[in-house]
């Protein structure tokens, strides 16, 4: 009986070691959604699936979170019903945060500013004030904030609206003459014009600065913090300006989003911001 005790006692204590260094389980892969036509952001590439500034900044995220990540890409004007439905964690989508938005939405901080811009056909006369619009057909991308825009001014300006699933199909209906101009952001506006010479950027509308930011659920306060965390580990050391000017082509000055820090989590004054100051731990 005694020998029986030893080789127990004896067996245990082998044992307890490895349990204790049993490695912990892998966290879950991140999914996100992301509008894979909304170039340079997110677009198809020649090696398959979607390329763009979205795509290498959230991959790095990912990776420095020790998560791997899986990207679908979709119509946006699906991707928050999706993301509500809990098929993405959170959107990779370049998405415009909106007081209207973040009621239903938990944001992180910005990471890049946009403006409205309307891109014009070559050739067609400047615009120079909202005047220019009256009587006009504007394209959009469905379900953004320029789809939003241009039925909030329809009535004032006598605007039609012509949504596309894609940003650049919306492109084309201006560049063959069936629309006046495309309204988009700043950065997808600039990257068609360099791609197509037919399409040049033109008005941007003023006052219209806003955050792109990430958005997740409600209920997910913990898993925005620690992706902001990572965001804002990012800012400090140059990685989003760095991906910025490879994909924008310009260097973006102190000013701009990708290099602020703003303080707390989410965008301030917004819904679902949150003062706790932050404090990542910057490898």
């Amino acid at each position: 009986m005694r020998r029986l005790l030893i080789a127990a006692a004896l067996a245990a204590a082998v044992s307890a070691p490895a349990l204790a260094q049993a490695p912990a389980p892998a966290l879950p892969p991140l999914r996100c959604g992301v509008d894979g036509t909304f170039a340079p952001h997110a677009f198809p590439s020649l090696q398959g699936g979607v390329q763009g500034f979205q795509i290498d900044l959230f991959r790095e995220v990912a990776r420095r979170m020790g998560r791997e990540l899986q990207i679908d890409s979709a119509s946006f004007s699906g991707l928050i019903p999706a993301l509500n439905a809990g098929r993405y964690d959170f959107l990779c989508a370049p998405t415009t945060v909106t007081a209207e938005r973040a009621q239903n939405l938990l944001f992180t901080e910005g990471y890049i500013w946009t403006e409205l811009q309307f891109g014009i056909r070559r050739g067609t006369a400047p615009i120079r004030s909202e005047e220019d619009l009256r009587g006009k057909t504007i394209s959009v991308n469905k379900g953004t904030p320029y789809e939003v825009w241009v039925r909030n001014n329809a009535e004032r300006l006598n605007l039609t609206l012509m949504a596309f699933d894609t940003q650049p199909d919306a492109v084309q209906a201006v560049i063959q003459g069936r629309a006046y101009a495309n309204l988009s952001g700043n950065t997808v506006v600039r990257y068609s014009a360099s791609r197509a010479p037919q399409f040049v950027a033109d008005f941007v509308l003023p006052g219209t600065r806003f955050h792109w930011g990430t958005p997740l659920r409600l209920d997910s306060g913990a898993l925005r913090n620690q992706i902001e965390d990572v965001l804002v580990c990012m800012k400090r050391d140059g990685t989003v300006a760095r991906l910025s000017e490879r994909w924008f082509g310009n260097r973006p000055g102190p000013d701009q989003a990708e290099m602020i820090e703003f303080p707390g989590y989410g965008p301030p004054d917004m819904p679902g911001y949150d003062p706790t100051p932050q404090n990542p731990t910057c490898g």
